[in-house]
């Protein structure tokens, strides 16, 4: 394994709800999702929040009511201090994902998602779609609407 730290994604993860959650496997999600996409050399920051303050977020940055599962800030991608370029913000609410038919196995793929958005996947059209989808769940292990 290459020890050079710009060969490793930065993941820095903030959980500030209630749900239960193992913060070590998402760390490592995030990190294996990066390097495989070719972007091993960024900083992500992944926050777990409660569902108050998802839904602030979603209504403030997207002009919704209600909480959502995730989403996703993209950063300037002009590292500032030389160090890894940060390439955004995934915000994720476990307690809207324990509400969907994944339960636990959405917070990944929620995870996944997100950090796809930031690469520049999206979801408009049925070809986009289905090359996310089939991306989300070579990276989580988790089919859209249960475990693959």
């Amino acid at each position: 394994m290459n020890d050079d730290p710009g060969s490793r994604p930065r993941i820095l993860l903030s959980d500030r709800q209630r749900v239960a959650v193992d913060p070590e496997p998402l760390i490592a999600l995030a990190a294996e999702t990066l390097r495989a996409e070719g972007h091993a050399g960024v900083e992500l920051s992944v926050s777990l929040v409660g569902r108050d303050e998802i839904a602030e977020l979603h209504q403030r940055y997207m002009g919704e009511p209600g909480p959502t599962d995730v989403l996703s800030f993209p950063q300037d991608d002009d590292p500032f201090d030389g160090g890894p370029a940060l390439l955004g913000d995934v915000v994720i609410c476990p307690e809207v994902a324990a509400e969907q038919e994944g339960g636990e196995s959405e917070v990944r793929l929620l995870l996944v998602h997100g950090i796809l958005h930031l690469l520049g996947y999206d979801h408009l059209t049925d070809e986009e779609r289905a090359e996310m989808w089939a991306r989300q769940e070579r990276y989580s292990g988790v089919r859209m609407g249960g475990p693959a």
